[in-house]
């Protein structure tokens, strides 16, 4: 998708503090960071929602896995962390790239909002 700021990103039209890269997956910083870990983890392949993701086991287990990865490089495996995702305009989705936040650093609070 041409002028998605994801997509964007992938392709380095965008700059972005890219902490975790691979074949499928890229992960960069949270502009507006909510805790002290604060990363973002993308496909690197247009999925508009966590709904596209649907029988693409390979893809969604290669997410999984950069989220746990960046979790242990941030050290917050032992303390705990959350991964969340927004999926749709209702469930709070402002970007239409599939993307999941890995916080971390802080406890973290229920209900999220």
């Amino acid at each position: 998708m041409g002028d998605c700021l994801f997509c964007r990103i992938v392709r380095g039209e965008i700059p972005a503090e890219r902490v975790y890269e691979d074949d499928m997956v890229l992960a960069f910083e949270d502009i507006t960071p909510q805790a002290p870990v604060h990363v973002l983890v993308i496909p690197k392949t247009h999925h508009e929602s966590l709904g596209s993701l649907y029988r693409q086991p390979a893809l969604s287990a290669a997410l999984v896995d950069a989220c746990v990865v960046l979790a242990q490089h941030y050290q917050v495996t032992d303390s705990g962390f959350r991964v969340v995702t927004n999926s749709g305009k209702d469930g709070g989705q402002s970007v239409f790239h599939v993307h999941f936040h890995l916080l971390g650093g802080r406890p973290m609070t229920w209900p999220p909002g």
